[in-house]
């Protein structure tokens, strides 16, 4: 299947959806599996029938020069767009699953509907019914929008930190365990923003 035809499956689904007289949101998350930065959430809410934008998509299917760009669009041309996260803290105190569904609920406070379409995670603990879809950031357009919108604020995140803790790449792995990354850590130590949690296990820290 090319390019084009998914995303213009995804964006057929919501019609879909549509059609059926619901209004419902897309969420998603980016950041579960760093060792450092938040997990940062997105929830995104699309008038019915808007108009498909170009190159909506799992954000992890574009490049960043690209996503900015979507990026962009999705903010100007949603009916709804929030974004919540949890702290390299919060994920340490409660685990990063909970943490997770924290940095969603975040995100879709406000939100103008009672339906929630969520990329695989249960239980999150919204205000209106959940309807987790697996793998839903290539089946479900507003999904796919929220996993953009996710992963282009985590990483402007993530390059902001590069001057704050300099010395550590984040501005380059954004905060996963490459081996530069972990050479890092060896030598400087383990920054505030870094999930201690999270280097037990990888550096026996």
């Amino acid at each position: 299947m090319s390019a084009a035809d998914r995303r213009l499956n995804l964006y057929e689904h919501d019609c879909g959806l549509w059609r059926d007289g619901l209004c419902f949101a897309g969420i998603d998350e980016a950041g579960r599996g760093p060792l450092a930065g938040s997990v940062v959430a997105a929830c995104v809410v699309w008038e019915p029938y808007s108009p498909m934008l170009p190159y909506i998509d799992d954000s992890k299917k574009l490049s960043e020069s690209r996503r900015e760009k979507v990026y962009e669009l999705i903010v100007r041309r949603a009916s709804f767009v929030g974004v919540g996260e949890a702290s390299a803290q919060e994920i340490d105190n409660i685990n990063i699953l909970e943490a997770t569904r924290l940095a969603m609920r975040r995100a879709a406070k406000g939100a103008p509907v009672k339906v929630f379409y969520i990329d695989a995670v249960t239980a999150v603990g919204l205000d209106g019914e959940e309807r987790p879809v697996i793998h839903g950031d290539m089946v479900c357009y507003a999904i796919a929008a929220a996993s953009v919108v996710a992963k282009v604020t985590r990483d402007r995140q993530m390059r902001a930190m590069e001057d704050r803790y300099p010395g550590y790449g984040f501005a380059r792995h954004k905060g996963y365990g490459t081996l530069a990354h972990m050479e890092a850590i060896r030598k400087l130590g383990i920054s505030p923003i870094h999930r201690r949690s999270f280097l037990k296990g990888t550096l026996g820290l």
